[in-house]
This record gives structure tokens, C-alpha cells and sequence, in this order.
């Protein structure tokens, strides 16, 4: 037990660089496996509610673009959406990655790591904000009729009707479909491994770390599982505090036509 409690000092801030600064090379014991791949997923928290966050409100400019009667602001909203719902997640990393290295020449503070850190958020960033901006189009065009004429006969225009009566009518409509997303994009962190994450100093991710033991112990039932455990807690977590959003979201209804979260990973893009 109070190895255990060492290694957990030692490692358990591994990925932000703070601790030991080698990795264990050999007898490996669970408790390390469980601490630096925990450690990891401080990087894969980090990117997934930082790009959904910010994507969140990037997704609602996009939806409102692309429900605009403008071809000004809703072409752009239009390939925009496009173009990062039809081309492969891992291809973005690619390319951001050295976009971002490449502007080594303009300014030294873009080393690999801030190239591999940076391209990764931004891509999760502007990649969520599409997919969600999908589903919030489709919710505003799910709106009631009843709801815009009642808004309407109370005199609401511009943004007053946009904040009380289009914005939260949409984000009733979408949260289930959205929640789905949200699940996705935390699931997508993984991908950051194969961007070029981590660049130096062993710093990791959750996916890095479990590679690591894989690779060093020939045994890959061990590492990955616990990753796997790792996510399927962080999927409960966000389950959790979507469901508690969507049952806000929906107080003013009767209890029986309030939305139900419902997970469905076979349907999760």
C-alpha cells in the first residue's frame, strides 16, 4: 500500500511533466499502470471540455448561418460544416500538426509539443463545432410553428427572441443528439496520440502511457483495459451531467414528453 502511495506522488502528475522524470522500465506493477495512464487523462479531460466549450458556441453561430436567408452566412456556414463532417478526424490532426510547425520560422515558441498540443485542440475544436452545428440546424428546424407565433404575438424580435424563445427551444431539441457528440469528442482525445502528442519529455496522454506498458510488457490486456475503464467512467460522468442539463432544460414539460438521454454508441458518428 505505501508503494502504491509513492508511485501515485511520483506519477501522478506525470503527464503535466511534474514528478519523476524517467519512466519505470521494468517490473511493472498494476498500480503504476493505473497512475500514469489516470495521469494521461488529464490531457484527454483537458481537450475534450476545452474544444467542447468553445465549440459549443462556434456550433450555434454555424447553425444560425446556416438557417440564414443570406447566401453571405449561410454558404460559408454551409462548406465550413461540410468539409469537417466529410473529411477523416485523423487527416485534420495530420494536417494541423504541421501547419503549426511549419510557423516555427515565424516565431520559436511553436516547438513540436506546442504544434502537437495546439493543432490537436484546435482540430477537436472547429471538428465538434461542426458536427454539433448539424444538430443544432436540425433542431431549429424542428422549432414548433406555435412557439415563433407566440413569440411573435408578444411582440419579441432580434436578439430578445432569439435568447428566450429560438435558443433554448433548440437546445431542448438537440441536448439528446448533442449529449451523443459530446461522448464522441472525449472518446476522439485518443486520437491526439497518433497527431504527434506527446513531442518531448514523456508527456502523455491516457492512450500514450497504455502504449507504453504494451510495448515494453508484450502484454496488451492489461493497459488497454484499464484505459478502457478510464473512458467508459468519464462516458458515465458526462451522462450524468448532460441528463441533469436536459432535465432543466425541459422542466417547464409534463413529465411524460420530457426527452430521455439515451446512449447509443451504434449510432455515434
Amino acid at each position: 500500500m505505501e508503494d502504491c502511495i509513492q508511485t501515485i506522488l511520483d506519477y501522478g502528475l506525470r503527464s503535466q511533466g511534474i514528478g519523476e522524470r524517467l519512466l519505470p522500465r521494468s517490473d511493472f506493477t498494476l498500480c503504476q499502470q493505473f497512475t500514469l495512464i489516470g495521469s494521461g487523462m488529464i490531457w484527454n479531460i483537458y481537450f475534450g471540455v476545452v474544444a467542447l466549450i468553445t465549440g459549443f458556441f462556434f456550433a450555434t453561430a454555424l447553425a444560425m448561418g446556416k438557417a440564414a436567408r443570406s447566401a453571405w452566412l449561410r454558404k460559408p456556414a454551409e462548406w465550413f460544416i461540410f468539409i469537417f463532417r466529410g473529411s477523416p478526424l485523423f487527416i485534420q490532426f495530420f494536417f494541423a500538426y504541421f501547419l503549426f510547425l511549419s510557423l516555427k520560422s515565424v516565431h520559436p515558441s511553436f516547438s513540436a509539443f506546442t504544434s502537437a498540443w495546439l493543432g490537436a485542440l484546435v482540430v477537436l475544436f472547429l471538428n465538434t463545432a461542426a458536427y454539433s452545428a448539424e444538430i443544432f440546424y436540425g433542431a431549429l428546424q424542428s422549432i414548433p410553428k406555435g412557439d415563433t407565433e407566440a413569440a411573435d404575438a408578444y411582440g419579441l424580435q432580434g436578439w430578445s427572441r432569439f435568447r428566450r424563445v429560438i435558443w433554448p427551444t433548440m437546445l431542448r431539441l438537440a441536448w439528446p443528439a448533442y449529449t451523443n457528440e459530446a461522448i464522441f469528442l472525449f472518446h476522439a482525445t485518443t486520437l491526439v496520440f497518433f497527431s504527434g502528442f506527446p513531442a518531448t519529455q514523456q508527456r502523455g496522454d491516457a492512450l500514450y502511457y497504455a502504449n507504453y506498458f504494451a510495448d515494453k510488457t508484450f502484454n496488451p490486456f492489461v493497459p488497454y483495459p484499464i484505459l478502457a475503464m478510464y473512458f467508459i467512467i468519464l462516458t458515465l460522468i458526462v451522462i450524468t451531467i448532460f441528463g441533469a442539463v436536459n432535465r432543466y432544460l425541459n422542466r417547464h414539460l409534463p413529465q411524460d414528453r420530457r426527452a430521455k438521454i439515451k446512449y447509443r454508441p451504434q449510432v455515434i458518428r
